[in-house]
């Protein structure tokens, strides 16, 4: 038993001294120390009345000092800068692989690529996309496969239509180019890297052994009609009795997406119109893919992208011309087939010319 105070000294802790009260005075409340240091407390000043599940932006409160988070098309540009092309690329066709001897004899091999009328489509602004970007089309296709959308899209371009439209993003307006130009091998020179996209072959439905290397089951002691099974999938493992998402089992290889990045070229040929890069480029040959200045990579030289517009200029100086006459044609034969009178236009054998008709046999080439 703890042994009891006197009376004397129960009295002398009942009265607070001086410095007892002065050290309380100083010292916060700790309703103080809680609250924040804010005139009023409502929605304006950054609290609420809600659950903190239903508050998405409780850690940015107005009181807490954070300046306003960063977003908008305009900070993602920025964000991306780095890592966007400066240039447009090209889509090309993969023709299959060879190999280059090396100059101590070595056997270097590389994948032959060629280009098939590329010509830009059309150009994403960040005023009207969002983003900026150059559309480019492959090849062409016959009328009668294409539907009337699309024959109307490209007839406001005065482009026949293409078999493949892709897009390529580029860092900043600097990169747009003239609607109708074609890109030619020589649009990326001996040396540079580049970064080949295009979807893997496809080798349909796979099994578990060949699409995810599994071991496998015993080939003996019991096992009929197994061997090559997955076996159990583990439904009672972790969260309930369910397979969890993304479980390795059969099903469709292949035809994905495939980017081999850092790709020298070895070399450009304009009247063949290929590119030849070293190594090897996925998918099977006749596939499409594309062809992009390399992102880990330092870009071009600034005198060899100049130089490259500068010629692309030279090979087409009316390309601005040739796309405005293309949009008042097909805005005229657009009212035309309002009208019901394209049919027998057509038949009469007249074409449109600015803004008058004429019959096609005086038209003199």
């Amino acid at each position: 038993m703890a042994p009891q105070l006197p009376t004397r000294c129960w009295r002398q802790l009942q009265q607070p001294s001086l410095q007892s009260l002065t050290l309380a005075l100083a010292r916060p409340t700790p309703s103080a120390l809680l609250l924040p240091r804010t005139t009023t407390r409502g929605v304006k000043y950054g609290w609420s009345t809600l659950p903190s599940r239903a508050k998405p932006a409780r850690f940015n409160q107005v009181s807490s000092g954070l300046p306003a988070p960063t977003t908008g098309p305009a900070a993602a540009l920025k964000r991306r800068e780095r890592t966007t092309p400066m240039r447009t690329g090209v889509l090309a066709i993969k023709k299959g692989m060879t190999a280059f001897m090396g100059k101590t004899g070595s056997r270097i091999p590389c994948t032959v690529l060629q280009l098939d009328k590329v010509q830009t489509v059309a150009n994403k602004t960040r005023a009207s996309n969002g983003y900026f970007a150059v559309q480019v089309g492959l090849g062409e296709r016959r009328p009668d496969n294409v539907g009337a959308p699309m024959l109307g899209y490209f007839e406001a371009k005065g482009l026949a239509p293409k078999r493949v439209l892709a897009e390529f993003h580029v860092r900043d307006q600097s990169g747009l180019l003239p609607v109708g130009v074609q890109l030619l091998p020589d649009w990326f020179h001996v040396g540079q890297w580049v970064d080949v996209r295009a979807n893997s072959h496809g080798k349909g439905f796979a099994g578990g052994m060949k699409k995810h290397g599994f071991k496998g089951q015993g080939a003996s002691h019991g096992n009929s009609l197994a061997h090559r099974a997955i076996g159990t999938t583990g439904p009672s493992q972790g969260g309930g009795s369910r397979v969890l998402p993304g479980k390795k089992m059969p099903g469709r290889m292949g035809n994905e997406r495939v980017t081999m990045q850092n790709l020298p070229v070895l070399m450009v040929n304009n009247e063949l119109g290929i590119v030849v890069v070293k190594g090897c480029v996925a998918g099977p040959k006749g596939c499409v893919v594309k062809i992009q200045d390399a992102v880990k990579k330092p870009p071009p030289a600034k005198e060899f992208i100049e130089a490259s517009r500068k010629v692309l200029d030279e090979r087409f100086p009316d390309a601005a011309e040739t796309l405005t006459a293309a949009r008042v044609k097909h805005l005229q034969l657009k009212e035309m087939r309002k009208q019901g009178r394209i049919e027998d236009m057509l038949a009469a054998g007249v074409v449109v010319d600015g803004a008058e008709t004429v019959v096609a046999s005086e038209v003199t080439v």
